[in-house]
């Protein structure tokens, strides 16, 4: 989709946007966010080939954040998963807005595995949203296939977001729908193919759009019925979605 249609579309969401008052939006989205946690109540959790064992999994997990964040933004993770026994390691990606390419990003995410972990070590990745592809590169195209054991993605535009047609920044650019470095991840997953790899990610995602953007070939698609893309690192249904994750073989 050219940048002038997304234009127009932006323009006509805002001029009806213009129509409801403030706290006529804020009702509207306190109703759409309790039927979403009433979906993630109600709804039965997602079959796994093995039962979640109840004693605690310890291992190493290293977190990877989104565009715009740092290792703060999951924060909720990283307590949730050390209060289970993993031993959490988070990066922040400088700069954070996509202005770098990919693989400068997957770079400063080996340089990070090399500081912090063993030569040789196995660990377990968990990636949001741009930090999922950082990841894949980094998995697919700089060696680390060889080091991750258990490779979670959280909302990640595995085939890109058309909301990414709205910059010209380096990285952003790569993220959009069929471009070269999607291109070239998507076309060989033999690296992914060989480790454990679940993607988890909301329908509802107007942040990754399309939201089955997300899903992937290989591994396990997980859906978590959350309202906002950032809450997918926030929400008990997600999370638990990473714990049953990493638990399996």
């Amino acid at each position: 989709m050219e940048i002038p249609t997304l234009r127009l579309i932006s323009g006509a969401l805002i001029g009806k946007l213009g129509q409801f008052s403030i706290g006529s939006a804020m009702k509207s989205l306190a109703r759409y966010v309790t039927v979403c946690s009433l979906l993630q109540a109600l709804l039965p959790e997602p079959a796994w080939s093995a039962p979640a064992s109840s004693a605690p999994v310890v291992g190493r997990v290293l977190l990877v954040h989104g565009i715009h964040d740092n290792e703060g933004a999951m924060r909720w993770m990283k307590r949730r998963l050390e209060a289970r026994g993993w031993q959490v390691y988070g990066i922040s990606l400088k700069p954070n807005d996509g202005s770098i390419t990919f693989d400068a990003m997957g770079r400063q995410l080996k340089a990070f595995v090399t500081d912090h972990f063993r030569p040789g070590e196995t660990f377990d990745i968990v990636a949001f949203s741009m930090g999922g592809l950082v990841s894949r590169y980094y998995i697919q195209k700089l060696g680390g296939a060889e080091r991750v054991r258990r490779f979670v993605t959280i909302s990640t535009p595995n085939h890109g977001t058309i909301w990414a047609w709205l910059s010209g920044r380096a990285g952003v650019k790569q993220m959009r729908p069929g471009s070269a470095m999607l291109r070239e991840l998507n076309a060989n997953t033999n690296a992914l193919q060989q480790m454990n790899y679940t993607s988890i990610y909301t329908p509802l995602d107007l942040t990754i759009v399309p939201a089955a953007s997300s899903r992937m070939a290989v591994g396990r698609n997980v859906i978590a019925w959350v309202p906002l893309h950032p809450l997918m690192v926030m929400m008990p249904g997600p999370l638990r979605a990473v714990e049953r994750a990493l638990e399996e073989d």
